[in-house]
């Protein structure tokens, strides 16, 4: 895939023009999601972050807004996502390691590092589940073509002990993702994000410790938008929502570490 080129790209302010990261106008665009991911990991000061499938930064970069001092590193399959990724951490003064590499195939560097936190926001589709994308970026984005069994193994393998696994994925998808985890993982929470009151849950995020042994636990939704409908022009997500789309701030629900 060529690079971008700066009439292929658009600006856009994150956490409320915190952050400005560059995307591409027609390919994957990044919406909330990745947000949301980066809002529900506790991460703390000096502590090392691993995203896996890091687009152009997004929810790394969210992340290392909120919190200072991250030893983050982003992995890439599309070189010109890659790069995106490198040159949206330059603008933002943000010191993000970033790989071009197949998440099967990490660079030596990688694969002799283990993290505090990985993260990842995986295809939400499975083979041939969606119609393809005519963007090649964009149907990557979204179609899996390395299984969500992959993703994990290669997580938690570069997790320190006793670290934290964070993905978001669709709520249809929760079963494969639990199936993926067997015998990986513990301490297991699932935390649904439901688009209004009376709305069943679209996206869940999972939460998991390698080498954890607690119960898991199913929590309490988090609603997306006040009221049970869309009433007038402009945004409507509820005051908790708006904090951290706005001002960065973390996301509850999960319990405390």
């Amino acid at each position: 895939m060529n690079r971008f080129s700066d009439s292929d790209l658009t600006c856009n302010d994150f956490l409320g023009g915190r952050l400005r990261l560059w995307q591409p106008r027609k390919g994957y665009r990044a919406g909330i999601d990745p947000v949301l991911l980066a809002a529900s990991i506790p991460a703390t000061v000096n502590q090392s972050v691993l995203e896996l499938g890091c687009g152009a930064g997004a929810a790394v970069l969210c992340l290392m807004a909120r919190v200072p001092e991250l030893r983050a590193t982003g992995v890439e399959l599309q070189e010109a996502y890659a790069e995106l990724a490198k040159r949206n951490a330059e603008d933002n003064k943000l010191p993000l390691t970033v790989a071009a590499a197949d998440l099967n195939a990490l660079p030596l560097d990688i694969r002799q590092q283990q993290f505090d936190h990985v993260l990842a926001n995986p295809p939400y589709y499975r083979s041939g589940e969606h119609s393809p994308a005519k963007d090649q970026g964009r149907s990557i984005a979204l179609g899996e073509r390395t299984a969500l069994s992959d993703w994990v193994s290669v997580a938690v393998k570069r997790l320190v002990p006793r670290g934290y696994l964070h993905i978001i994925q669709k709520a249809d998808r929760l079963q494969d993702l639990l199936l993926a985890c067997s015998g990986q993982v513990g301490s297991i929470e699932v935390l649904p994000i439901a688009p209004r009151t009376d709305r069943p849950a679209e996206l869940v995020i999972f939460r998991a410790r390698k080498g954890g042994r607690a119960a898991f636990r199913l929590l309490a939704p988090v609603v997306l938008h006040a009221g049970t409908k869309h009433l007038r022009d402009g945004d409507s997500y509820a005051p908790e929502i708006s904090a951290i789309l706005r001002q960065g701030a973390a996301l509850a629900g999960f319990s405390s570490i």
